[in-house]
C-alpha cells in the first residue's frame, strides 16, 4: 500500500480519502483553510461538503503544504479547475520527481484553453501526471457504492500502477492511453449537464433530455477528435458514462444549477444556492473558445454560453436549437 495525499477537501477529495483509507492506504487530506482542517479532525466528518460520511482518525488532515505532500508516494489533486494553476505553483516546491500526481478535477483552463493535465505539467514538470475521471459522484463513493473510473497518463506504466493501487471491491479502474479524449469528455459533459438541468427546470420531458444528451455527446466527440482524441473514448466511462450520471442525478451540481437557471434564477443566485463549484459554468466559455479555434460546430455549448454570459432566455435558447436547419445525423 502507498502513502497518499489528497489535495482538496471538497466532496470528491474527501470521498477519495475515505475510500483509500478504508482499503489500507496511509492517507492525508489537505485543506486550504486551517480552521476547516481542524474542524474535520475534531468532528471526523466533513459536514460542509460530504455530510454523513465518517472520516476515520487514521486520515490525517493538514493545512501545511510541506507536511501534507512530504513523503507521499501519490498526490491526488482534487482542486476545482479554475484554481488548479494557482495551487500547483504553490505546491511545486514541495513535490519530488519520484512522486506521482493524479488529477481528478474535470475542466479546462480559461484563457489558455489547456487541459488540466497540461496545466499541471507546466507547473510541476518534475513529476509524472495522471488523469482519473469517470461517472463518480462523491456521495456514492464515500458510501462504498460500486463505481468505475478510467485513468490515463503519458506513461502507461504509471497509469497501470494507479489502477493496481486504487482498485478495490467498490472502486474499479480501467486504463486508457487517450488522455486527450478522457479529459475532454469529462470536462465538457458538465456543460451539457447544465442544459439537461435547464430542461428539467423548464418542465420539459425525457424526449428533450435524451436529445440534448445524445447531441451533446456528438458535439463533445467532434471537438475531442479534432483535438486528437480517439472517437471510441467518448463511448466510454469519461464520455457517455459521465454524461449519463451528470445529466440525470440530483447529486450533480451542474444539473442542479441548470434546473435553477431553467426556472429563471440568475446565475449569481444559482451559484450561491448550489454552494459548491459548478464546473460547467467555468468550462462553458473555454469549450466555446476551443470550438471556434478548431472550427467545430457545437450549438448546445454555444447556447449555454449565451444563457450564462449574454442574458439569453433559456426557453428562447431551446427554440433556437430546435429551429436550426435540418441535417443528417452524423458525429
Amino acid at each position: 500500500m502507498k502513502k497518499v495525499t489528497v489535495v482538496g477537501s471538497g466532496s470528491w477529495g474527501t470521498a477519495l480519502a475515505v475510500m483509500l483509507d478504508k482499503y489500507g492506504h496511509e492517507v492525508k487530506l489537505w485543506s486550504r483553510r486551517k480552521e476547516e482542517a481542524e474542524k474535520i479532525r475534531a468532528e471526523h466528518e466533513n459536514k460542509e461538503y460530504l455530510p454523513g460520511i465518517k472520516i476515520n482518525e487514521s486520515i490525517i488532515t493538514e493545512n501545511d503544504r510541506l507536511k501534507a505532500v512530504g513523503g507521499a508516494d501519490i498526490v491526488i489533486m482534487a482542486i476545482p479547475s479554475k484554481f488548479v494553476r494557482e495551487n500547483m505553483e504553490l505546491f511545486s516546491p514541495f513535490l519530488k520527481p519520484e512522486q506521482v500526481i493524479v488529477n481528478v478535477a474535470k475542466g479546462l483552463e480559461r484563457g489558455s484553453l489547456l487541459r488540466l493535465s497540461q496545466v499541471i505539467r507546466e507547473c510541476i514538470p518534475q513529476c509524472k501526471v495522471c488523469t482519473m475521471v469517470g461517472p463518480s459522484h462523491a456521495e456514492e463513493v464515500g458510501k462504498g457504492i460500486p463505481t468505475a473510473c478510467v485513468v490515463s497518463c503519458d506513461d502507461m506504466n504509471v497509469a497501470k500502477m494507479i489502477q493496481s493501487e486504487f482498485m478495490n471491491p467498490t472502486f474499479r479502474i480501467y486504463t486508457n492511453s487517450d488522455e486527450i479524449g478522457i479529459e475532454i469528455g469529462a470536462a465538457l459533459k458538465n456543460v451539457i449537464a447544465l442544459a439537461a438541468g435547464a430542461n428539467d427546470g423548464l418542465g420539459f420531458g425525457d424526449n428533450t433530455k435524451a436529445a440534448l444528451m445524445t447531441r451533446g455527446l456528438a458535439e463533445i466527440a467532434r471537438l475531442g477528435v479534432k483535438m486528437g482524441g480517439n472517437p471510441l473514448t467518448f463511448n466510454g466511462l469519461s464520455g457517455m458514462g459521465d454524461l449519463i450520471v451528470t445529466c440525470t442525478s440530483m447529486h450533480s451540481r451542474n444539473r442542479r444549477a441548470g434546473i435553477l437557471l431553467g426556472k429563471g434564477t440568475s446565475l449569481k443566485n444559482t451559484l450561491k444556492e448550489v454552494h459548491m463549484v459548478v464546473e460547467g459554468v467555468n468550462t462553458a466559455k473555454a469549450a466555446y473558445d476551443l470550438a471556434k479555434e478548431y472550427n467545430v460546430e457545437m450549438p448546445i455549448t454555444e447556447t449555454v454560453n449565451k444563457v450564462l454570459f449574454e442574458g439569453q432566455d433559456v426557453r428562447e435558447g431551446v427554440v433556437e436549437l430546435m429551429n436550426r436547419d435540418g441535417k443528417e445525423e452524423i458525429y
